[in-house]
């Protein structure tokens, strides 16, 4: 154990991992910097553990050590087991799905008890990590749910909403039915109990999550865990402020805690000791569960050294792993902002990506004013703002960065650094957002615009993201920030997947298109740039580029990808050429929709409104 500070260590044994009396205390050893050592004795298997410090002559609370990797209930101590003893039938046989490349990732978000608590879900284990492995389950009409829904839908990577340890939910009151994102880490490198069949059994949580690895990579998808190293849940209760007090957060000139985070506190991750424990959890997460990436929440307030560090490891592991994060933080923090990993330093954090907010709310409008359109729903003067995500944050010479919502300068170095999306857990669901800000408007016109914003995602270059449930027109009721809200807001209503059959079906095909065409997938800044051309002299509220020269290698010559944000119709020039519409609004026909007259010279397209079309040229 590391405690520089403490006068004295003692750990202590248990049988069960909440109450009843120590069945051992042994005091361990100062040795050199700062470790104390014990080398315990043989045990009965289970038996539960924590330390305590005794530092400036006051006896600390008992907890587990930082590094804990198994603990009883609510986290409270740990248990002498090892992992490996627990692990599903077939585990060392367990393989991830092959990846080519970053840009060929798409990702869909999901809460792990949203996917299966509606009543219509028709999973079994609702709410826990096995009901995440459960196959052929069906919902209203007949609609596949859950882990089959997920394979169907052609994403290459579930990203899983906190797994880890969190202190919001007290895992001994579980048929309260309380409900939390999990933004409140307890423990770095323990899964979450609540999740499992039986949050009291240590080996239950790792095996169940085990399982959950093995179920996705069997349908080939790749498992991304959304971990919280910015901050923790209250730090008076932690390992960290019990073990070495003041060392493992940031702190105000006045000695208060910074808050960076808006939750409290924030980690400290710039000191080596607690970088080590970053670096050395992702790592243990990527080696011990097989975990194929990771989303780093409020990635701006970790150090871009300790970030750096993190790829270094898990490429020691796998290169293929992914890594990305929000490159920002939600309040001013003592780190200074060139040390920071935020998106303005993302060029120097090496096959490290982050969202670009500036095509989120280009397309759905601004994210904290929720009557504001974007360019899906007619506002204008975002154009560039949406055409920054076209060309994933990255230098191209046709954008005028000055016109740009928020960054003035590109911040990716390459396609692959940059996360495009309208929507995600935090803030309105798309749908939302589009019926808060267009009140005025039918639910066909909302469809259209639905439709038109993921399709301005799924065709730009870089690495799309869906909140799962949004291809089928997902709404929590308005709702901007549902992270403790009941089930009866956040679960995913299956009987919209059969409502909106069409639109879900369309969602199919976009993403199938993506797949199909390396052309929306380019790997480089410099291929972007050469075959990436924006069109010019268009109408207001209109954007259209096009792909030349069998871009990535494609089999389409060329392809014209037009935007039309207004809610009236407009006409667009496109270039000479003879072209086969593919794309029309929700409809998607790869082999040809119609094939237009052959032009030898520009023509004027017309577009209906809130549409997108997409014409090739075979």
């Amino acid at each position: 154990m590391w405690a520089p500070t403490a006068d004295a260590l003692h750990l202590k044994l248990y049988t069960t991992g909440t109450g009843g009396e120590a069945v051992a205390d042994f005091a361990m050893r100062k040795a050199e910097s700062g470790t104390w050592v014990f080398t315990l004795p043989s045990q009965p298997a289970g038996r539960f553990y924590v330390v305590q410090a005794t530092i400036g002559g006051q006896k600390m609370a008992e907890v587990p050590d930082p590094y804990v990797h198994a603990v009883g209930l609510n986290g409270q101590r740990g248990v002498l087991l090892d992992p490996a003893t627990v692990n599903p039938m077939g585990w060392l046989d367990d393989q991830r799905p092959t990846l080519a490349k970053p840009t060929d990732v798409i990702i869909g978000e999901l809460h792990l008890r949203d996917l299966s608590m509606h009543p219509e879900s028709g999973v079994e284990h609702k709410g826990k990590y096995l009901g995440l492995t459960e196959s052929g389950t069906q919902g209203p009409d007949g609609v596949s749910t859950g882990l089959d829904h997920l394979a169907e839908l052609g994403i290459s990577h579930v990203h899983l909403l906190p797994t880890n340890d969190f202190a919001s939910i007290d895992e001994s009151k579980l048929s309260e039915n309380r409900y939390n994102w999990g933004y409140e880490p307890l423990h770095f490198s323990v899964p979450e109990g609540s999740f499992a069949t039986d949050p009291a059994d240590p080996a239950a949580r790792i095996r169940e999550l085990k399982q959950v690895v093995q179920a996705l990579h069997q349908r080939g998808l790749r498992l991304v865990l959304d971990v919280v190293y910015n901050h923790t849940t209250d730090a008076a209760r932690t390992s960290f402020e019990q073990l070495v007090p003041g060392y493992y957060y940031r702190h105000n000139d006045d000695g208060s805690y910074s808050n960076a985070t808006a939750c409290g506190n924030e980690i400290a991750s710039e000191r080596p000791m607690v970088r080590k424990l970053i670096v050395e959890s992702v790592a243990y997460w990527a080696r011990e569960y097989h975990a194929d990436g990771f989303r780093f929440d409020l990635m701006g307030v970790l150090d871009s050294e300790t970030m750096r560090a993190v790829r270094v490891a898990l490429d020691q592991q796998d290169h293929s792993i992914l890594m990305y994060g929000e490159g920002w933080t939600a309040g001013p923090s003592p780190l200074p902002e060139t040390a920071r990993a935020v998106k303005a330093n993302v060029q120097r954090l090496e096959r490290i990506a982050a969202f670009s907010d500036e095509l989120r709310d280009g397309v759905r409008g601004h994210v904290s004013r929720r009557e504001e359109p974007g360019f899906a729903s007619g506002h204008p003067g975002l154009e560039e703002s949406v055409k920054f995500g076209i060309v994933a944050a990255t230098e191209h010479p046709q954008i005028d960065y000055s016109k740009v919502n928020y960054s003035k300068t590109p911040w990716a170095a390459s396609p692959a650094q940059t996360i495009n999306y309208v929507a995600c857990h935090d803030d309105q669901l798309l749908w939302d957002k589009l019926q808060s800000s267009n009140p005025s408007a039918t639910e066909a016109e909302l469809i259209q615009r639905d439709i038109l914003s993921n399709t301005i995602v799924f065709t730009s270059q870089g690495i799309p993201f869906l909140p799962i449930g949004d291809e089928f027109l997902r709404t929590k009721g308005g709702s901007h920030n549902s992270f403790n809200q009941p089930d009866s807001v956040n679960q995913i209503d299956w009987g919209r997947k059969a409502r909106y059959a069409r639109v879900y079906a369309f969602y199919r095909e976009l993403l199938a298109l993506r797949r199909a065409h390396p052309a929306f997938r380019l790997p480089t800044r410099k291929l972007v740039q050469q075959h990436l051309e924006f069109l010019p002299n268009l109408p207001p509220g209109t954007i259209a580029y096009r792909l030349r020269d069998y871009a990535g290698g494609d089999t389409w010559r060329n392809i014209v990808v037009v935007f039309n944000g207004n809610k009236a119709p407009t006409a667009v020039m496109v270039p000479a050429g003879s072209y086969t519409v593919v794309l029309r609004g929700d409809h998607l026909v790869p082999a040809g929709i119609e094939k237009l007259p052959p032009s030898a010279n520009p023509f004027a397209l017309k577009m209906p409104p809130s549409t997108a079309m997409i014409l090739v040229e075979k």
